[in-house]
């Protein structure tokens, strides 16, 4: 089948019943970039626009099954990974990876819903950083998310930023894509980390329009301009201005 041999992003993450977030953003995102999605679902949730009413972990197995299942049936360029719900889970998920070293992997760092809601169990974090992040190509925290996986306030300017990334560096991650979407100011700016290069910054004007599902698209995004086979730093700049063009929009009407 010539599908087979078209590349594909593996999509790893929850369900969004309101379509707002999740595996339904992502599967939007990826396809409008022309690339084809498989999938691995991590949860189901059922929530609004406002709120998250409950959450289903799926067993690890079944995780760690339909990557695999996916992996086998198509070509996988790329993989997107989002909302993990459980230590177990990331533990399915890592393991995953590590048979699949040649396929770089994105991690959305999905601590909370944009309402409050934790959508990663206690004690899961340390879980993610010792296990699952040193296996992929970046991690996407924001600037709350980035305070929560080093321990600390958040930062207040962007040399506390970089601070706090390069401590997570140190942890084993491989390269950090820092959103500047919870600072202040007129520019919007990502900063992509990695621990033997200087900081790369990847600015736009900031918009007064807001979206639910903006990580999941940014990460996304950058997914599948991987698994076009573009580098990195191409990849997040197309992926920050896609959302950019998304915000845009919205800001329009």
């Amino acid at each position: 089948m010539a599908l087979k041999r078209e590349p594909h992003v593996l999509v790893v993450g929850g369900s969004d019943s309101s379509g707002g977030a999740g595996i339904a953003r992502d599967i939007e995102t990826i396809s409008s970039i022309g690339v084809r999605t498989c999938l691995a679902v991590t949860a189901l949730t059922v929530q609004t626009h406002e709120a998250v009413t409950a959450i289903h972990p799926c067993q690890p197995g079944l995780v760690a099954d339909q990557m695999r299942a996916a992996l086998q049936a198509n070509k996988v360029a790329a993989i997107k990974i989002g909302m993990l719900a459980t230590a177990e889970i990331i533990v399915a998920v890592a393991t995953v990876l590590r048979e699949n070293p040649q396929v770089p992997a994105v991690l959305d760092s999905v601590l909370a819903s944009t309402s409050g809601r934790a959508l990663l169990a206690t004690g899961a974090i340390a879980v993610m950083k010792r296990d699952l992040m040193p296996l992929c190509r970046v991690v996407i925290p924001n600037l709350i998310e980035l305070a929560l996986l080093v321990g600390s306030e958040p930062a207040v300017d962007e040399d506390g930023a970089v601070r706090q990334g390069r401590e997570l560096l140190a942890t084993g991650a491989q390269a950090l894509l820092i959103k500047g979407g919870h600072a202040t100011g007129p520019r919007s700016t990502d900063i992509l980390l990695r621990s033997d290069q200087q900081p790369i910054h990847f600015d736009t004007p900031r918009l007064a329009a807001s979206m639910r599902g903006t990580g999941c698209m940014l990460a996304s995004a950058i997914a599948a301009h991987l698994a076009n086979a573009r580098s990195l730093e191409d990849s997040v700049r197309k992926g920050k201005l896609f959302v950019f063009e998304k915000l845009q929009e919205i800001a329009s009407i």
